[in-house]
């Protein structure tokens, strides 16, 4: 098992990404605190956790509060012991919008989740992993991020900004033998696939069969494919890469990054 005893943060673990995290992680022997604000759907994440084999809380948590971040760090803490790894998948997105359609209150509120929390995280974990000389720190940002847009500018810059946060704080925690990378999702199927579709689309399933035309591998990705890179990363495979990236996109963007 590559994460045998381990013991897992994972931030929007109720559903999608985190929770496919959670389950893989589990297979491989890692136990997970659940962080999110989808009561049922955290519990429900919880249990089959527990049906795999490892052991599971789900904590209730604003991840854009750091009292709260705080607070769910130390509930781990207290039930688990130790913090080995942090995946930081919580994360909202919105419709296709040029900038003057943008409210004030969608900018800070898709910065807030999207790259915020990160910051607030990692200051939350950052002692309790130096004081054990080991962590592995994932965040969840995306190809946005690297691949600039006239219709998302707000979720773009906050994914740009989280995978620089986590570039940035890879250097901090070097001499603590703690690791710090970013995964970059391209297309994939989630529950949140239908915020990001323009309002327009009413057959979501066509919509996305026609823009996977366009991914080199030829298909769209899937929450699997994730939680493997993230697996990776969580593990001691990984133990000489740090402050890095991958890009988890089918080729995507196939064009370079200006």
């Amino acid at each position: 098992m590559l994460l045998k005893d381990r013991v897992a943060i994972i931030t929007g673990g109720a559903r999608g990404m985190g929770r496919a995290i959670a389950l893989r992680f589990a297979k491989e022997g890692c136990s997970s605190v659940i962080a999110d604000l989808l009561d049922k759907e955290g519990e429900k994440t919880v249990a089959d956790v527990k049906k795999a084999g490892k052991d599971a809380i789900y904590v209730r948590c604003d991840v854009t509060d750091s009292a709260k971040v705080k607070e769910m760090v130390a509930k781990a803490i207290v039930k688990f012991k130790k913090v080995d790894i942090m995946v930081n998948c919580a994360g909202i997105g919105k419709p296709p919008k040029l900038i003057n359609d943008i409210s004030e209150e969608e900018y800070d509120k898709v910065v807030a989740v999207n790259m915020k929390s990160i910051f607030l995280c990692f200051q939350a974990i950052a002692p309790h992993m130096k004081a054990n000389k080991y962590g592995k720190i994932i965040i969840i940002s995306s190809l946005a991020g690297i691949s600039p847009s006239p219709f998302a500018i707000h979720y773009a810059a906050a994914k740009a900004g989280a995978k620089h946060l986590s570039d940035c704080f890879a250097l901090e925690m070097a001499k603590y033998n703690v690791t710090v990378n970013a995964i970059l999702p391209g297309m994939i199927r989630t529950d949140m696939t239908r915020d990001f579709a323009p309002p327009m689309i009413k057959d979501l399933d066509a919509f996305m069969g026609e823009m996977a035309k366009g991914i080199p591998l030829g298909r769209e990705g899937t929450v699997e494919d994730i939680a493997s890179a993230a697996l990776f990363l969580a593990s001691d495979e990984s133990s000489y890469i740090t402050g890095d990236s991958i890009r988890v996109g089918g080729g995507m963007p196939n064009r370079a990054a200006p």
